[in-house]
């Protein structure tokens, strides 16, 4: 009975192997590999929910990485609680036959009061003074607090925000992957798990700051393939099998589209002020949109407005479709949490969650690295506002202040949606761009393609093996 690493390389597809990931390469030829036709929306909750479970987000329920919560009136992203996930997971299925069947799972998202056995997942700790303390969760917690005895803490702050992807005093430019693949290393060496969801995130991060074409990517791609080859030199060691599989592929894109400012524009979008700031009011909106990467969920409170509302998003630049109740059933995303409509871009493009008109006006949240406050996906939290003199001194400055105990805000991120040149989220119109599976087969070169509900039948026949 075989034991499986399933290894998720965030943002890996056919065009990235070249020269630059000899080593993925070469086993990819040798071991068998197919195109994965991406979930919709192409997001890593969705996808990794269509992975894990076999089922589209009709059944499962994650139509993204957040969506606005109807009754509460309020849009939460990056929750963390494995209860969101509706449909049965793999290892759930299999312990129908194997009970004592082990599952690890590292930094796949859901991670929490998940039914596997052992969970480790980013997540700050929020003192009472208002500081933010980098931690993890882990269960149990032994494990987390094994790990960092080990490996050292978490390098959290290369997990996301401008120091991720970059050599920054916080850490190395792929610190948090590293980080990572030591941390499944030694997850197999105490506990041997007949399954282990690994998650690298390495090529997430510059990808969508400099777009796929940028000649500065290769050095990503180099990176990710040394952690990757020697994960798959101490797997064989341990007569592990490793499947490697991404998410997605990120595209090139040059245009943002600012749907909630058009829906501010006609009266449908409703702000509340504080402390001189604008902050979305979606109880109050009769129409917002909960922007995510390359598709935006857009929410009808007055069901009336629906004829309109899908009228101008069909005229708004960058916009391919708009899916209405019928459309969302077609590509199976017909469920509770989904927008009334769902707007997708067009290849070249992308949505932001900006909602006002002018930059003065903007909530103290749109200018720090805060994936819970902000009412959509901002990915120009990759970036340091350029506008900043001596932003390191600003940074430094600002942590001691937080440090002594000081309430402040650590406002360096800009307000430029020009500055992302790569995203995801649809089906990119290549298929070189679209994400992997490598490893499922028992014959080497290229599969079909499959669907991306498909992926969990191959992992099971895999592990029933």
């Amino acid at each position: 009975m075989i034991r499986l690493a399933v290894i998720n390389a965030v943002g890996l597809c056919g065009r990235a192997l070249g020269p630059a990931m000899p080593r993925t390469a070469a086993w990819r030829d040798r071991t068998g590999w197919n195109p994965i036709r991406p979930a919709f929306p192409a997001l890593t909750c969705t996808a990794q929910s269509d992975y894990l479970t076999g089922e589209p987000p009709a059944k499962h329920g994650v139509v993204g990485n957040g969506w606005y919560h109807r009754k509460l009136a309020e849009v939460h992203f990056w929750k963390q609680s494995n209860r969101l996930v509706e449909s049965e997971k793999l290892w759930e299925r299999l312990r129908h036959d194997r009970p004592d069947f082990v599952c690890a799972k590292l930094f796949w998202w859901f991670n929490m009061y998940s039914s596997a056995d052992y969970s480790v997942t980013p997540r700050p700790m929020y003192p009472a003074d208002g500081r933010k303390v980098f931690d993890i969760y882990a269960q149990p917690p032994e494990l987390g607090a094994r790990l960092k005895k080990t490996l050292g803490d978490f390098p959290f702050p290369t997990f996301w925000g401008p120091a991720a992807g970059q050599r920054t005093p916080q850490g190395a430019p792929d610190a948090v992957s590293r980080w990572i693949a030591e941390a499944a290393k030694e997850t197999e060496r105490h506990h041997r798990p007949d399954l282990q969801l690994i998650y690298l995130p390495h090529l997430d991060y510059n990808l969508q700051r400099f777009g796929p074409n940028d000649p500065r990517i290769e050095e990503d791609y180099r990176k990710l393939d040394e952690i990757l080859g020697d994960l798959l030199d101490f797997f064989s060691r341990e007569a592990v099998r490793v499947c490697l599989l991404s998410e997605y592929g990120i595209g090139e894109v040059s245009l943002p589209i600012h749907l909630n400012r058009e829906f501010r524009k006609r009266g449908w979008l409703t702000v509340r002020e504080e402390l001189g700031l604008e902050l979305l009011d979606c109880g109050r909106s009769r129409v917002f949109g909960v922007a995510d990467h390359q598709i935006c969920h857009v929410y009808l409170q007055d069901p009336s407005l629906e004829s309109e509302v899908r009228q101008l998003i069909e005229q708004t630049a960058g916009v391919a479709e708009v899916l209405d109740r019928q459309g969302k059933r077609r590509r199976r995303i017909d469920h509770r949490r989904a927008g009334d409509l769902i707007a997708v871009a067009a290849p070249h493009a992308w949505f932001t969650y900006y909602y006002w008109l002018d930059n003065r006006r903007a909530p103290d949240f749109a200018r720090c690295v805060d994936i819970h406050r902000k009412p959509g996906y901002d990915p120009v939290e990759l970036f340091l506002d350029p506008k900043l003199s001596l932003p390191t001194v600003k940074i430094a400055w600002r942590l001691f202040q937080k440090k002594i105990g000081l309430r402040m805000l650590l406002d360096v991120i800009p307000l430029d949606a020009g500055l992302i040149k790569g995203s995801h989220g649809i089906c990119p119109p290549d298929e070189l761009d679209y994400p992997l599976m490598i490893g499922a087969n028992d014959v080497p070169g290229k599969g079909p393609t499959l669907g991306s509900t498909a992926v969990f039948s191959r992992l099971l026949a895999l592990l029933e093996q």
